[in-house]
């Protein structure tokens, strides 16, 4: 069949608009009509070399649909089913699934190059194959996609809501009550308040954070933290790191949380400071693979007993917290509707991210024409 979808054919180049050839679902695989996509910060990762991925490939791993079409050996889904993709797989047999760590699946070595998890691709476009971001690729209008990668829904959550429940909100989410282990009482910094951010913010206030402070340049988005329940927020470290002073009396900050959309050896610095005795600092946002980007002082890190850990989908188990999460929503206590900053065609991908990479959104979702 055919299917348009955003594809990233060179470094540095803007996501091209092509009509691509998509073959149909194998064994264990499922076919995806996508409703909407999220725009992540991630996928700007692949045009500039941060993330090595083979190309050509579809970029988009935020993305929610209804099942088409099912091939031999599925169990999971049927067609009609709703569901959110998660752009980690996971089997359920591996060592890290079998021991709790769903997020942590070996199916994940499949995903920078696009292949399906047999090796093979299901995009091509004139004789050429094509990869797809996470082996999902949801900025296309149908995917073919594994079995392992979907969850179902409850069919009366609007998709273009539940659609960011893919990564940005147990990302975020997760990182401060899994990762981070935010407890009540406690003092919590995070850096980045952009799409996974925010939804850091909404679980640390969740989890009962008595301070919960954002720092981040965008004046839009420290406007938009407080209204998610940060109780401060700054455009830089230093009076960020003075105020935890203060209002810990010395004590400094049991969490710090670094969601920025490129991680250097700076923020983790300025993460590392304002955390006391006993603190982590947990890096969620990602950089180019071959740089250093953790530069510490190790005695301080012994004599203090901190902790540095990094945090891959929030440590969550997507088959799980992505029900969770929607719950939540159902019930009232988590917000999904007001991190949608702006809606896109799949014609205004670059603009989207143009928007995105200049700070006027928390979250923007492509909605994909039929």
């Amino acid at each position: 069949m055919k299917t348009r979808a955003a594809v990233l054919t060179g470094l540095n180049q803007p996501f091209e608009i092509l009509e691509l050839d998509l073959d149909g679902p194998r064994e264990g695989e499922v076919l995806i009509r996508f409703v909407a996509a999220g725009l992540c910060h991630s996928d700007l990762h692949l045009p500039s070399g941060d993330l090595p991925s083979r190309l050509p490939i579809v970029a988009g791993h935020e993305g929610a649909g209804v099942i088409e079409e099912v091939g031999p050996g599925v169990t999971k889904v049927k067609p009609g089913v709703h569901v959110v993709c998660s752009f980690i797989p996971s089997c359920g047999i591996c060592r890290y699934c079998s021991t709790g760590r769903q997020n942590l699946c070996d199916l994940g070595e499949f995903l920078l190059d696009g292949q399906m998890l047999d090796g093979t691709f299901r995009f091509h476009h004139e004789g050429t194959d094509v990869g797809g971001m996470c082996s999902l690729g949801t900025f296309s209008q149908y995917a073919t996609v594994s079995q392992y990668s979907v969850v179902k829904i409850d069919e009366s959550i609007p998709l273009e809501k539940a659609v960011l429940v893919g990564c940005g909100v147990p990302s975020g989410w997760g990182t401060a009550v899994n990762t981070g282990n935010v407890r009540a009482g406690d003092t919590t910094v995070i850096f980045g308040a952009g799409g996974l951010g925010m939804n850091t913010v909404q679980a640390a206030v969740h989890a009962g954070a008595k301070n919960v402070v954002v720092v981040d340049p965008q004046e839009f988005k420290r406007e938009t933290a407080l209204k998610f329940g940060a109780t401060h927020a700054f455009a830089d470290a230093a009076p960020a790191l003075e105020a935890i002073a203060e209002m810990t009396r010395g004590q400094m900050a049991d969490q710090a949380l670094i969601l920025v959309g490129t991680v250097d050896e700076t923020v983790v610095q300025s993460a590392f400071s304002a955390i006391g005795k006993g603190g982590v600092v947990v890096v969620t946002g990602l950089a180019n693979m071959e740089h250093l980007t953790v530069h510490v002082s190790g005695a301080e890190l012994t004599l203090w007993e901190k902790t540095i850990k990094g945090s891959l989908f929030g440590s969550s188990n997507p088959q799980y917290d992505i029900v969770k999460l929607l719950g939540l929503y159902q019930a009232g206590r988590l917000r999904l509707d007001e991190l949608i900053t702006r809606q896109y065609r799949l014609e205004e991908i670059n603009e989207g991210y143009q928007d995105l990479v200049e700070g006027r959104n928390i979250r923007g979702v492509l909605i994909h024409e039929h």
